[in-house]
């Protein structure tokens, strides 16, 4: 089965570890992940922040890594893409009034495809009318009252786990991100299994024939299984 197209909306200041693990995570199986941002184009900078409770009455930020955009936004078409993910931290709570944002996470509410939120990025989809009603969803904390007031039932999961609606993810933040992830895989349809680990010596060690080589951004799409790999069993869930 080929990758999924995956896109992501951010802002500057979005939390570091939502944009990198998840993009990172979702290319090492096989999908591309776009991360858009309004006004930005392939090759512009995004800033990116970092968020952690330090014993303070609320979360501390500091900065985080540079993120180098790699897609414009004025060419998104969200027609071409199988799933949205709106991650969290600062930058939902501003990009979420732009017109084109909302009719970008409209497409994905009323055609029936996945939605992935965490942290802060459910902000994003509460000011799209009907998306999160009747619905159950996680988020920070300090979201709860945006989601009840949008129609949502907030759902407080655990640091560390994720919550599952029909077709839309959800977590509280990014110490979730790998039951996250792993949630969105699943819905992605991607299975993954285990084989036993290559030694030195065997077919697994050894490059294949005639390897294409395909701009990064196009790798995924391109991307096939190692040949004769031994179908052992499917990761379960933590």
């Amino acid at each position: 089965m080929p990758g999924k197209k995956i896109l992501m909306l951010v802002g500057d200041f979005t939390e570091e570890y939502e944009i990198f693990v998840f993009q990172q995570g979702m290319e090492a199986v096989g999908h591309t992940v776009h991360v858009v941002c309004p006004d930005k184009k392939t090759g512009d900078t995004l800033r990116t922040s970092l968020h952690d409770f330090e014993g303070d009455q609320t979360y501390t930020e500091k900065l985080g890594h540079n993120f180098t955009i790699n897609k414009t936004f004025s060419k998104v078409d969200p027609a071409d893409y199988d799933a949205v993910y709106c991650a969290g931290g600062r930058g939902p709570e501003y990009i979420r009034t732009d017109k084109r944002v909302q009719a970008i996470v409209r497409h994905f509410h009323e055609a029936q495809k996945p939605i992935f939120t965490i942290c802060h990025g459910v902000q994003i989809l509460v000011a799209v009318d009907g998306v999160v009603t009747g619905k159950k969803v996680a988020a920070l904390g300090a979201c709860e009252p945006e989601v009840r007031l949008a129609g949502g039932t907030y759902i407080d999961v655990g640091p560390t786990e994720a919550y599952v609606d029909g077709v839309m993810v959800s977590a509280k933040g990014w110490t979730g991100l790998a039951a996250f992830m792993r949630e969105c895989l699943k819905i992605l349809g991607t299975e993954i299994i285990h084989g036993p680990a290559a030694t030195p010596g065997t077919k697994a060690d050894k490059p294949a024939a005639k390897a294409k080589r395909v701009p990064k951004t196009e790798a995924a799409d391109d991307a096939k299984p190692a040949p004769r790999a031994r179908r052992t069993k499917k990761l379960e869930p933590a």
